[in-house]
């Protein structure tokens, strides 16, 4: 019978001589059937359409081609939002962990940032750039042990930003003493397909205007409408309506249907598979002593475990890619000498249950405490002044 995962699997886990790593897979499917086709990540490439990021990978001991449908850094975004929305929700432990925030202020409107959004978490530049208690953040104390936290004392970063020692962090733009912590939690969701070679696939596209398929403006009235919108306009969109004649640009009449956008993909298969490694988790000590440093380990690797539990049980990417689960979830835990010992999957509740667990015996053994504190940081008026979202993409 494949047993529940108890906190005293992950303390032994973490513990010298331990397990190298959990490995949680998945086999996924298209929701609307075998014979649908998924929209993959797409990635900047030679064209204005971009591209899909093809690899080989190996099954069944054969090469096979395959197509990144979400990569690395994408899951751990999603692991990264359910866990901010449920702290938020005013979950009973995870309202109570330990954050960065920075907050700006545009106009009327209240800008905060965490290190659960922010890509280089607690190193990010927002944080960087801000103040504390009207001076510099890399001045506040605090903030120093922080960033001068190392894999032989991270204790600083577990009680300020524990997230930054799951999701990884670099702190690339300091002279000395970068912190550079590796992501213990990594994923990926992959698509074993046929490669489409040199020619690229694509799906056609229309626009249909009720009022006329055919609508021509003077470029006087075009300059005129655009001006009237220019307020809600990118830069690129508000020129080409101005000094345009088509009244296509400013989203009126009727487009053609043409072939220009990249067509999904067909996959015969589809794994979603993360593992957690507990190898990482054993190089960083707590300044708690053996068995509390277990104890500190243990407690970030649940948290790791509740945000991918909370992740896997929202199975949304983006248009057009929607997936259901094809089977179980299978849990396992990789021993020393290739030993494997199998695991129930994970639910949200039994999740939460052993995160809790796992911060009571930290409490007890490695004095942690975790109620919720936050390292607020004032974000500088200067960045908040010139932030938009104008990329001068139409």
């Amino acid at each position: 019978m494949v047993q529940a995962l108890k906190l005293t699997d992950l303390i032994e886990a973490v513990s010298a001589g331990g397990a190298s790593c959990l490995t949680s897979t998945t086999e996924l499917r298209p929701a609307a059937g075998e014979h649908a086709s998924v929209a993959p990540a797409k990635y900047a490439g030679a064209t204005k359409r971009g591209t899909y990021a093809y690899e080989v990978r190996y099954e069944d001991g054969e090469p096979r081609d395959v197509v990144l449908i979400d990569a690395k850094q994408s899951q751990l975004n999603r692991i990264e939002s359910v866990l901010r929305s449920a702290m938020r929700d005013g979950h009973e432990t995870l309202s109570r962990l330990p954050h960065l925030t920075v907050t700006y202020q545009q106009g009327d409107t209240t800008v905060e940032l965490t290190d659960l959004e922010l890509p280089h978490r607690a190193f990010d530049g927002h944080f960087r750039a801000g103040t504390i208690d009207g001076e510099p953040a890399t001045k506040n104390q605090q903030y120093v042990s922080v960033r001068d936290a190392q894999p032989g004392n991270a204790r600083a970063l577990l009680d300020a930003s524990p997230v930054s020692l799951i999701f990884g962090a670099w702190d690339s733009s300091r002279a000395a003493r970068q912190g550079r912590w590796r992501s213990i939690l990594v994923g990926e969701i992959i698509g074993f397909c046929a490669a489409p070679g040199d020619k690229e696939i694509l799906k056609g596209g229309a626009r249909i205007d009720p009022l006329g398929a055919k609508i021509e403006l003077t470029s006087p009235q075009l300059k005129a409408l655009a001006e009237r919108q220019k307020s809600e306009l990118s830069a690129a969109t508000f020129t080409n309506i101005a000094n345009g004649k088509q009244a296509s640009r400013a989203g009126l009449g009727a487009i053609p249907p043409t072939l220009e956008a990249l067509a999904g993909v067909a996959c015969r298969r589809i794994v979603r598979s993360h593992v957690l490694s507990f190898a990482a988790l054993r190089q960083i000590r707590f300044a708690a002593g053996a068995e509390g440093d277990a104890a500190c380990g243990a407690l970030l690797a649940a948290l790791a475990l509740n945000g991918l539990a909370r992740s896997d049980a929202e199975l949304t990417l983006r248009a057009n890619c929607d997936l259901a689960e094809a089977g179980p979830t299978t849990v396992s835990i990789q021993g020393r000498g290739g030993t494997v010992s199998e695991y129930q999957s994970l639910s949200i509740d039994a999740a939460d249950q052993l995160l809790a667990e796992a911060l009571a015996h930290a409490e007890k053994v490695a004095d942690v405490k975790w109620s919720g504190e936050v390292l607020r940081i004032v974000g500088d008026p200067a960045i908040a002044s010139v932030a938009g979202e104008d990329s001068g993409a139409e």
